[in-house]
């Protein structure tokens, strides 16, 4: 006759007389826990692998700490029984650079390429190395200020692009029918220009990030910096500036037509 039928397993013994199975804990960080031999009461803190086998290490209240032999059923949790375990290795997380690209660790910058990213002024150059300086270390792309867009035709007939040879141009208030966008017409297939619709890149910080509710408005023929500090109490440009810059810690500190504009130039300059 078969010792199993519809039963269950005759030789197993009756289920009142098996021994529960006692659950298994993860032992996390601070979790905290009774050794059940001992009475200790502490807080994991660690672990160490012998030859005997792993022990957990608990902290209690008057920070001493004692290792303890990881068996089966050997601490409680609420006066139950327990089993704790190491925890399971986590996946590492790919760390983001403030641009929100994949960070290189490790990192050292390419050889220069011979193209380039040309930006207004020097806080334009500020806030693009801010965000975007790992990924143009990365990719070898060099960001310089033109010290004012009337500059630009000048520069690019001593840059001479070309072939392996862009350039790449940002440029403050791009609007329709401005002056910007005169500048920057008809400038051939290996020069690439893109911009955003704000008087100048501070106002391409998102308010939320400097704390403020919206930029103010400047009237015109007003020095814009030095009347957005006098609006909001700033003190002078430069104190206004550093306010600015220390407000931006990732893309997204910034409003979209920036974060899309620079993105252009890179993909432009880095591809042949």
């Amino acid at each position: 006759m078969n010792a199993r039928n519809s039963y269950g397993d005759i030789f197993a013994g009756h289920s009142r007389t098996r021994k529960p199975a006692t659950p298994q804990v993860a032992a996390e960080k601070d979790l905290v826990v009774e050794d059940a031999a001992t009475g200790f009461c502490g807080a994991v803190v660690g672990f160490e692998r012998t030859y005997d086998g792993d022990f957990v290490r608990l902290e209690d209240a008057g920070r001493r700490t004692r290792l303890f032999a990881m068996r089966e059923a050997a601490f409680l949790i609420d006066g139950r029984p327990v089993t704790l375990v190491r925890p399971a290795p986590q996946a590492q997380k790919p760390q983001r650079s403030a641009s929100g690209s994949t960070k290189v660790d490790g990192l050292r910058a390419r050889t220069a390429l011979p193209s380039r990213i040309w930006v207004e002024g020097v806080h334009d150059a500020a806030l693009v190395e801010r965000v975007w300086g790992h990924d143009l270390r990365v990719e070898g792309v060099v960001v310089e200020h033109l010290e004012g867009l009337d500059n630009l035709a000048d520069r690019l007939v001593e840059f001479e692009p070309g072939p392996g040879r862009k350039v790449g141009v940002l440029v403050d208030h791009l609007v329709t029918g401005s002056k910007e966008e005169r500048l920057t017409q008809g400038l051939g297939p290996y020069v690439m220009v893109t911009g955003h619709p704000y008087i100048d890149v501070w106002e391409a910080v998102r308010p939320t990030a400097v704390g403020i509710d919206a930029w103010p408005r400047i009237p015109r023929g007003q020095d814009w910096k030095t009347g957005i500090c006098d609006a909001l109490g700033w003190g002078t440009p430069q104190d206004g500036w550093r306010r600015v810059y220390n407000a931006v810690n990732s893309f997204r500190d910034l409003e979209a037509p920036l974060i899309g504009a620079v993105e252009r130039l890179v993909d432009f300059v880095t591809v042949d």
